[in-house]
């Protein structure tokens, strides 16, 4: 996709100049006057934008006085909240359970919009979501970064041409991606660069995950090969399965986990050469996703039969085995720091919620048919479309396979999830509080 014109961008520069002129104009009276109106959310955003703002949202009180507030409506309500705040708790910890909670509950039982319009010229079955941004890709010979706000593509990037894109992740500055038997960097303003073939080429890739400055690509070998990204030398290949590598999951606390065909999940450090531990389910059956909760040590795998496990790391131990689908679990996913929801798609179509802590299903959503608006985000048309929740017990075939077409993956930020679907088009949820 081309850059927008110099003029459009001249005239965005000068927008964000008189914008920023006038923010210090603003006395720290009128500020706390301005943000007493807020909600939790924007009052948090609006204490990142600069210093005078962060001065105002804390030193005011603002934010003390909203957790104040938010204690009170719990016990007035007698809401069964888990949530307790005291005088010796720190404000960040209190706004966080705070988001927290109503995060889960945004997704057992907030109303439901979602935005739905086409990404790929032939389809997209990957997506990942970060800062406010969604890469999609998998498919034709792009990747597309979207803004989550109004579904515009802020930049593409091509793949090298007779090669697949096998799997990819993204940060602040820069894409990795497996291609081929090729490990692949684009910066974030679009040149790419090739990690030297010597150093590599592997026995054919299924999976990548990145966790700077490291990337692991697992192998149908069954081995993992770590890749440092600044010296782009292989720093270790890891004996991690019997058999192919299917999914990985790379901690943020140096630990490398990857899924099996025969339904185990090999652990080893990222600094070992060898497997270290095994997770083993009860049913032998492959495992097709993986993701780790760092916050709470648990490990959550889906399979290819449609069930979901839990394993608490520490002990090594499997907490729990749950049949949510009658078939493929392709993704499951939950927010940073959320130790209650785990959101699954796979190929029946269904997004569901599940506690993270007993595997029970709290919500079932599909989109419906319903078409509230539409609107041009510079490649096609964005649909918004109600969202719905179905009961748990409601036959498959029952619903309508237009409105549940197969999640092949999701990605989940704060009260909203992203979606693609083995096709052109990419969706949004979004869980209204």
């Amino acid at each position: 996709m081309a850059p927008p014109p110099a003029a459009d961008r001249s005239s965005t520069r000068k927008r964000s100049g008189i914008d920023s002129k006038r923010v210090p104009s603003l006395s720290h009276d009128m500020l706390c006057i301005i943000f007493s109106f807020l909600d939790l959310f924007d009052l948090v955003r609006c204490s990142v934008v600069c210093k005078s703002w962060n001065y105002a949202v804390h030193k005011s009180e603002i934010l003390q006085a909203f957790c104040s507030r938010h204690q009170k409506q719990q016990m007035n309500s007698g809401s069964s909240s888990e949530i307790s705040f005291s005088s010796e708790k720190p404000l960040e910890v209190c706004l966080e359970e705070i988001a927290m909670e109503r995060h889960k509950l945004a997704f057992e039982e907030a109303p439901i919009k979602v935005s739905h319009w086409t990404g790929h010229s032939v389809r997209a079955e990957q997506c990942r979501m970060k800062m406010g941004l969604i890469l999609t890709g998998v498919g034709d010979k792009v990747m597309r970064l979207w803004s989550s706000e109004n579904f515009r593509c802020l930049e593409e990037y091509s793949i090298p041409a007779k090669v697949p894109l096998v799997d990819f992740d993204f940060d602040e500055g820069k894409i990795v991606g497996l291609v081929g038997r090729q490990v692949c960097i684009w910066s974030r303003s679009g040149k790419r660069s090739i990690f030297p073939s010597r150093e590599c080429t592997f026995e054919k890739g299924l999976c990548m995950r990145y966790f700077d400055p490291e990337a692991v690509v697992g192998c149908e070998d069954g081995t993992a090969h770590v890749f440092d990204m600044y010296s782009r030398r292989c720093s270790r290949i890891i004996r991690m399965l019997p058999g192919p590598v299917t999914c990985l999951c790379v901690s943020d606390d140096q630990l490398i986990l990857g899924g099996s065909v025969l339904g185990n999940i090999g652990v080893s450090g990222l600094f070992s050469d060898q497997r270290v531990a095994m997770l083993r389910s009860r049913n032998t059956v492959g495992i097709r996703t993986l993701c780790y909760n760092a916050s709470s040590h648990l490990v959550f795998a889906g399979s290819t039969a449609g069930h979901v496990y839990c394993w608490d790391l520490r002990t090594m131990k499997s907490l729990w085995e749950s049949r949510v689908s009658p078939n493929i679990v392709y993704s499951l996913r939950h927010l940073q720091n959320d130790r209650s929801s785990l959101a699954v798609g796979g190929i029946d179509g269904i997004l569901r919620i599940l506690e993270q802590n007993t595997g029970t299903v709290r919500s079932c959503c599909i989109m419906d048919s319903r078409l509230l608006s539409t609107y041009q985000n510079g490649l096609g048309v964005v649909e918004e479309r109600i969202g719905k929740r179905v009961s748990y017990e409601t036959p498959i075939d029952a619903i309508n396979r237009r409105n549940r077409p197969q999640i092949t993956s999701l990605a989940v930020g704060m009260n909203k999830i992203v979606t693609t679907h083995n096709d052109k088009f990419i969706r949004l949820w979004k869980f209204q509080n």
